[in-house]
């Protein structure tokens, strides 16, 4: 059967291994995966009363979301119409370019980032322009200087994956003050409440100002839900509007819906996922610090380490003992691997592994 001749240049989203993949690989009986971002902590335990939540499972759910979508707009301090819902954040990437993206235009975005943005943007046809981060960051220069007639859509990611570094509040409204208006400019906020206050870009607040931008956030990082799959974006109604029209009718399931419900009630979940990923991180940064192996500033949940070998051998020999991290030289970097920050007793366990890597690597270049 014919395809869309793209199609045959791509190859499909390959996650980090699963655990019961390398138990069986390696004869291990316990395995730590620090390659998906994924809140180590768990979730709410006010969840454990989502038992007590029976849905009927021969009735399709709340195509609207609405019990989510009023308590959420209440939240946010927004309209309901300015929220669309997706299966994960990622649906609605996918969503932007199947409404926004065709043979003739362009869309500009960083690299590395997060890669969904270019193979979503490819199959519809697009010509896709990608802008090297400096330092970790975004090049929000270069990517105005590579914006033109025929762009219609620029995707800015922060804190970016995989650098973790967050777009400074002044250069992001300076970039959005010099994008043309007839551009969609996508935030990619996965990583929000991990952020510093301070560095909080205020979006949400700011949106009635800036018709042509939209915020995507998740339900699958700090609040622990990535099993679940329910993501959203934030814009103005006309936009929010387009991209319901392409979204599956009934496409985040009732489970997922009420279980998003309670998990945004627990502030206190949050603050302690993110205070224990903030101490956490700072430890195992010490420790990079001590064997030199550099890293960029992040505002996540996930560091960016650059690497003295070639990340896939990085990746193969902490794997070896049980340790599953994501290399990057899928993402055009070949010496630095993206670790998930777990539990400090797993991070102590990772470091030690990490340090007996570093000091053979010493010998051999000794030798």
């Amino acid at each position: 059967m014919d395809t869309k001749q793209i199609i045959n240049e791509l190859t499909p989203y390959k996650p980090g291994k699963q655990i019961h993949e390398v138990k069986e690989m390696y004869g291990l009986d316990r395995i730590v995966k620090l390659a998906s971002n994924e809140n180590p902590f768990g979730y709410t335990k006010k969840l454990d009363n989502l038992n007590a939540f029976s849905p009927s499972f021969e009735v399709y759910p709340d195509g609207y979301t609405a019990e989510l979508r009023s308590a959420l707009a209440k939240r946010l301090n927004v309209d309901e119409s300015q929220l669309v819902f997706g299966n994960g954040s990622d649906e609605i990437v996918q969503s932007i370019c199947r409404a926004f993206l065709y043979p003739g235009v362009n869309t500009v975005m960083a690299v590395p980032t997060f890669p969904q943005y270019k193979h979503n943007a490819r199959i519809e046809g697009a010509d896709v322009r990608e802008v090297p981060v400096v330092n970790g960051y975004h090049d929000l220069q270069g990517m105005l200087d590579a914006i033109d007639e025929e762009t219609n859509v620029v995707w800015l990611c922060s804190p970016n994956n995989p650098t973790g570094c967050a777009i400074p509040h002044d250069d992001f409204y300076n970039f959005l003050d010099q994008c043309p208006d007839d551009v969609l400019v996508v935030l990619d906020e996965a990583y929000y409440e991990y952020l510093d206050e301070k560095k909080d870009l205020d979006t949400v607040e700011n949106l009635p100002q800036y018709k042509n931008l939209i915020v995507l956030r998740t339900f699958s990082k700090a609040y622990g839900l990535a099993g679940l799959r329910i993501g959203y974006g934030i814009g103005n109604p006309d936009l929010v509007a387009k991209l319901d029209v392409v979204r599956g009718p009934f496409n985040t399931s009732s489970i997922a819906q009420k279980a998003a419900l309670i998990a945004m009630e627990d502030d206190t979940f949050i603050a302690d996922s993110v205070s224990r990923n903030k101490k956490i991180k700072k430890e195992f940064q010490q420790f990079l610090d001590t064997i030199d192996w550099q890293y960029y500033e992040s505002e996540t949940n996930f560091l960016f380490i650059s690497t003295p070998i070639n990340s896939n051998d990085v990746f193969q020999y902490i794997l070896k003992q049980g340790f599953i991290v994501r290399p990057l030289e899928g993402l055009g970097c070949p010496n630095a691997i993206r670790v998930t920050i777990g539990k400090e007793s797993d991070m102590k366990e990772l470091q030690s592994i990490i340090l007996q890597l570093n000091n053979k690597v010493i010998e051999a270049n000794r030798s």
